[in-house]
């Protein structure tokens, strides 16, 4: 499928797709080693057509179709990437961030706020370099990490993770749960039961740190960390629909 490029202050070429719309501009930010093709991107694509809504997906870089190699990134570079990529979009936006795009949201939520009208998360998965791959290594892995600057862990949907020691210092610098987290805006969490990646601890972590005016939780039974069938993308739609109800409110 082709694709529109921008290239980043950093000189990383993004690819994106931008669809025109009226406003506000839902963004997807997709999860780790994840692209702007996966079931959810197309899905919400397809709904926001359908709505006339303007709608935004694209690849951090070392994803997709984007310049750059995976392990060379790290959290401040996709962020940054974000950042260039919504920079394309004039007016207010709406940001549903998947997995790692939850931090990413996040992170531009406390970086642009004035520009957010809404946020709607699936499954987020803020400082999981610190709170997971870190906390959870072993005393060899940190080793390896220290000595020979990365590990591989097992995953689920193919290849093994390489892990960088530079993810995990990157990761550091933007850490979003140990320090104040507003979000001014209409915010919607939502968690499956059964994600075996991210613990609906997280999401119960993150709806008690963050403060806002207007903040739900909806936990899904049995729904896991992919968040795709037919009812999770209902449930997806239905946020965004109330995050943009709450705002013209």
């Amino acid at each position: 499928m082709t694709h529109d490029t921008l290239t980043t202050p950093e000189g990383r070429q993004i690819a994106y797709h931008l669809t025109a719309g009226q406003g506000p501009t839902i963004v997807f930010l997709g999860g780790f080693k994840s692209d702007m093709g996966g079931t959810k991107a197309i899905y919400l694509e397809d709904w926001c057509k359908s709505q006339n809504r303007a709608f935004l997906r694209f690849d951090y870089s070392g994803h997709g179709d984007s310049s750059g190699a995976f392990t060379d990134g790290a959290i401040g570079d996709w962020f940054a990437d974000a950042q260039a990529a919504v920079g394309l979009i004039e007016g207010p936006l709406v940001l549903v961030g998947s997995s790692m795009g939850g931090w990413i949201s996040l992170l531009l939520s406390r970086a642009i706020p004035d520009r957010i009208a809404g946020l709607v998360t699936i499954a987020a998965a803020p400082d999981f370099t610190e709170d997971s791959m870190w906390a959870n290594a072993t005393p060899a892995q940190r080793d390896d990490l220290a000595t020979k600057g990365q590990i591989a862990l097992p995953s689920d949907y193919g290849d093994p993770y390489i892990i960088t020691r530079r993810l995990i210092e990157d990761g550091r610098n933007h850490l979003v749960l140990r320090d104040p987290l507003p979000l001014p805006f209409p915010t919607r969490f939502l968690q499956g039961t059964a994600d075996a990646d991210v613990d609906q601890a997280v999401a119960l972590r993150l709806l008690d740190h963050a403060t806002g005016p207007d903040m739900t939780l909806t936990l899904v039974k049995g729904a896991d960390h992919r968040f795709s069938d037919p009812i999770c993308l209902d449930l997806i739609t239905t946020a965004i629909t109330d995050v943009l109800n709450a705002t013209s409110g």
